[in-house]
Protein backbone atom coordinates (compact mmCIF):
# COMPACT_ATOMS: atom_id res chain seq x y z
CA UNK A 1 0.00 0.00 0.00
CA UNK A 2 1.17 3.53 -0.80
CA UNK A 3 -0.10 7.01 -0.01
CA UNK A 4 0.25 10.17 -2.08
CA UNK A 5 -0.98 13.67 -1.29
CA UNK A 6 -1.57 15.98 -4.24
CA UNK A 7 -2.14 19.70 -4.69
CA UNK A 8 -3.82 20.56 -7.98
CA UNK A 9 -3.69 24.11 -9.38
CA UNK A 10 -5.64 25.70 -12.21
CA UNK A 11 -9.36 25.91 -12.92
CA UNK A 12 -10.21 23.04 -10.57
CA UNK A 13 -13.00 24.42 -8.37
CA UNK A 14 -16.56 24.69 -9.60
CA UNK A 15 -16.02 22.04 -12.30
CA UNK A 16 -17.06 18.91 -10.31
CA UNK A 17 -13.42 18.01 -9.63
CA UNK A 18 -14.07 16.69 -6.11
CA UNK A 19 -17.14 14.64 -7.00
CA UNK A 20 -15.55 13.14 -10.10
CA UNK A 21 -12.39 12.39 -8.11
CA UNK A 22 -14.41 10.61 -5.42
CA UNK A 23 -16.30 8.50 -7.96
CA UNK A 24 -13.08 7.54 -9.79
CA UNK A 25 -11.32 6.63 -6.53
CA UNK A 26 -14.23 4.49 -5.34
CA UNK A 27 -14.33 2.69 -8.70
CA UNK A 28 -10.61 1.88 -8.35
CA UNK A 29 -10.83 0.92 -4.67
CA UNK A 30 -8.58 3.81 -3.65
CA UNK A 31 -9.12 5.29 -0.18
CA UNK A 32 -8.55 8.87 0.92
CA UNK A 33 -10.17 12.26 0.63
CA UNK A 34 -10.42 15.38 -1.53
CA UNK A 35 -11.15 19.00 -0.62
CA UNK A 36 -11.12 22.55 -1.96
CA UNK A 37 -8.54 24.92 -0.51
CA UNK A 38 -9.14 28.65 0.08
CA UNK A 39 -6.45 29.51 -2.51
CA UNK A 40 -8.55 27.83 -5.27
CA UNK A 41 -6.43 24.65 -5.39
CA UNK A 42 -7.72 21.15 -4.73
CA UNK A 43 -5.94 18.88 -2.25
CA UNK A 44 -6.38 15.10 -2.24
CA UNK A 45 -4.92 12.03 -0.55
CA UNK A 46 -4.88 8.64 -2.25
CA UNK A 47 -4.11 5.36 -0.48
CA UNK A 48 -4.11 1.95 -2.11
CA UNK A 49 -2.04 -0.34 -4.24
CA UNK A 50 0.60 1.41 -6.34
CA UNK A 51 -1.09 0.79 -9.70
CA UNK A 52 -4.43 2.27 -8.66
CA UNK A 53 -2.89 5.25 -6.88
CA UNK A 54 -0.82 5.94 -10.01
CA UNK A 55 -4.04 5.87 -12.05
CA UNK A 56 -5.55 8.47 -9.71
CA UNK A 57 -2.43 10.62 -10.02
CA UNK A 58 -2.70 10.41 -13.80
CA UNK A 59 -6.36 11.41 -13.62
CA UNK A 60 -5.53 14.51 -11.53
CA UNK A 61 -3.29 15.77 -14.33
CA UNK A 62 -6.40 16.41 -16.45
CA UNK A 63 -9.38 16.17 -14.08
CA UNK A 64 -13.00 16.24 -15.26
CA UNK A 65 -14.12 17.63 -18.61
CA UNK A 66 -14.30 21.34 -17.68
CA UNK A 67 -11.17 21.48 -15.52
CA UNK A 68 -7.96 23.15 -16.67
CA UNK A 69 -5.07 21.71 -14.66
CA UNK A 70 -1.93 23.84 -14.62
CA UNK A 71 0.13 22.06 -11.99
CA UNK A 72 0.06 18.91 -9.86
CA UNK A 73 2.37 18.65 -6.86
CA UNK A 74 2.78 15.12 -5.48
CA UNK A 75 4.03 14.24 -1.99
CA UNK A 76 4.84 10.77 -0.65
CA UNK A 77 3.40 10.10 2.80
CA UNK A 78 3.21 7.03 5.01
CA UNK A 79 -0.13 5.17 4.66
CA UNK A 80 -2.61 5.58 7.51
CA UNK A 81 -4.92 2.70 6.62
CA UNK A 82 -7.91 4.78 5.53
CA UNK A 83 -11.19 2.92 5.00
CA UNK A 84 -13.15 5.05 2.54
CA UNK A 85 -12.92 7.96 0.12
CA UNK A 86 -14.62 11.18 1.18
CA UNK A 87 -15.13 14.76 0.09
CA UNK A 88 -14.11 16.88 3.07
CA UNK A 89 -14.61 20.53 3.91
Amino acid sequence: MIRRRVLVSGLVQGVFFRDTCRRKAIALGVKGWVRNLPDRRVEAVFEGNAEDVERMLGWTRQGPAHAVVHRVEIFDEPPEGLWSFEITA
